[in-house]
């Protein structure tokens, strides 16, 4: 199996998860070009929803077929416009009528940009994955109380906003503390009423750890309960929901040394690498041996419109691609 996704950010690039589809395609075209059999069929697959950026959470179709997510959960998650995944998916006629589980899988190799600047830096060809961080996603529900921007003095005030920043600068501060491998991100804020002369009565934020170690995620979400319990002396209350949690994951050695043995009978340099990002194969090696292969992208440039990669990078990846995935597909 190989594929990857073609769903992006609001303003993502042309590269993240479309890339490995493609090269997926270009490599059935190859050995069908070429008369190629092999021992095994050899599917390519395009995951809906990698992303979460329009429905939560992320990885949704690959955590639904590896059993991780249960088909009603995912049919019911829901967007900003109150639209569900069910609606989305009946709209477009995409609401397919085959059992969404796993079916047996010998070998599943995603190819992918690798979205941070190691590899480009560092001049190397071919990242090879041999893990990818934990994740977990929280909802933080910050409420205080609506009131007269202008007739309000400061000692009265109950702002969601104002007790907000302190929250995010505590979240930057996990962050750092869980470094280098940490990361925190607060990446969506909704304030209500939001109106220029109102002092805000809620505020609702999205926070996001990431760490290759389960110990080390613990101490974060710790870390964020404890900076809430502060906001109380701003007569503000907070909620914490946790909405997404994604445990570190190893990729398989066998999917791995096949990749290797790649690389080094094309020449190309290569380094072992943890992903920062989620990706449907995380989902996938649950039930199946899987592994990934990045490439390097421009300036580590991900996300975002300005996403690039060289047709040279392209080349080598897809080449790895092939002959990782006929060398699974050849074994009897």
């Amino acid at each position: 199996m190989t594929g990857s996704h073609v769903d992006s950010q609001p303003l993502g690039g042309n590269y993240d998860g479309i890339y490995g589809v493609l090269a997926g395609l270009e490599l059935l075209r190859t050995l069908n070009d070429n008369a190629i059999e092999t021992e095994r069929d050899i599917v390519l697959v395009n995951w809906t929803n990698e992303e979460g950026a329009r429905f939560a959470p992320a990885m949704l179709a690959s955590g639904v077929w590896a059993g991780q997510l249960s088909e009603d959960f995912a049919y019911a998650r829901m967007d900003n416009q109150r639209v569900t995944v069910r609606e989305a998916l009946e709209a477009i006629g995409y609401r397919g009528e085959r059992p969404a589980r796993a079916f047996p899988v010998h070998a599943c190799y995603e190819l992918h940009i690798e979205q941070g600047p190691i590899l480009e830096e560092e001049e190397i060809d071919i990242g090879l994955v041999r893990a990818a961080m934990g994740q977990r996603w929280f909802t933080v529900t910050l409420d205080g109380f609506a009131a007269h921007a202008g007739t309000t003095p400061m000692h009265s005030r109950r702002d969601a906003v104002i007790a907000f920043a302190g929250l995010a600068l505590n979240v930057e501060e996990i962050g750092y503390q869980s470094a280098p491998d940490g990361r925190a991100t607060i990446g969506m804020v909704q304030v209500t009423p939001n109106s220029r002369n109102v002092v805000p009565s809620r505020v609702v934020c999205s926070v996001e750890f990431r760490h290759p170690s389960q110990d080390a995620l613990d101490a974060m979400e710790a870390g964020l309960y404890e900076a809430t319990k502060n906001l109380a002396a701003r007569g503000v209350t907070a909620n914490v929901e946790r909405i997404f949690d994604y445990a570190p994951i190893a990729f398989n050695e066998a999917c791995l040394a096949r990749t290797e043995n790649v690389v080094a009978a094309l020449g190309y340099s290569s380094k072992s690498m943890v992903s920062g990002a989620g990706h449907d194969t995380c989902y996938v090696s649950k039930v199946a041996p899987a592994s990934m292969i990045f490439i390097p992208c421009v300036k580590g440039i991900s996300h975002n419109e300005a996403e690039k990669i060289l047709p040279t990078w392209s080349e080598k990846g897809a080449n790895v691609l092939l002959h990782s995935v006929l060398a699974a597909a050849l074994e009897k």
